[in-house]
């Protein structure tokens, strides 16, 4: 006993001594039972890269299923915004926004977090997320949103990225 103990405060100094990436684990409660259906989604930097303003930002969705695909986002002042929907069949795409266009970063600066949420279901009509929401009430938007799809099926994936 007098040796395991110098010894478990030793490996316990020890492991502090080592850096360690801080990961971001998104817990997520919609009032909804989520499917595992995106795979991967984020920026095409990577998640939490940086970029400009002028910038266009690109996403990596994969899916395991054909459905339906909004991404939303919301800046640092809490304004949200619904910038695409598309659908998608099964596997790993690159959206970088409808024909014609793309997704360019404007202010303000800061993080800028964004979901990908799925539906087997077309998206519910008359229903847009537009507005400054807190954290919670960003929440709220998407569970109205997953039950006006009436989905059956849903997943909502979240990423985040930097504008400089």
């Amino acid at each position: 006993m007098q040796k395991i103990l110098p010894l478990a405060l030793l490996a316990a100094l020890l492991s502090g001594c080592f850096p360690v990436r801080p990961t971001v684990t998104v817990g997520l409660r919609f009032g909804f039972e989520l499917n595992p259906i995106l795979t991967r989604f984020e920026p095409d930097r990577g998640r939490g890269a940086g970029y400009l303003v002028g910038e266009s930002v690109r996403f990596i969705v994969s899916l395991t299923r054909a459905g339906y695909v909004t991404l939303v986002g919301i800046d640092p002042d809490g304004l949200t915004y619904e910038f695409d929907r598309v659908f998608l069949n099964p596997g790993t795409h690159l959206l970088s926004g409808p024909p014609g266009f793309r997704y360019e970063l404007r202010p303000p600066l800061g993080l800028q977090r964004v979901r990908a949420i799925y539906t087997d279901t077309p998206h519910p009509s008359g229903f847009v997320f537009r507005g400054t929401y807190s954290a919670e009430g960003w929440d709220q938007q998407t569970s109205i949103y997953i039950q006006r799809s009436g989905s059956r099926v849903r997943d909502v994936a979240e990423t985040y990225f930097f504008i400089r």
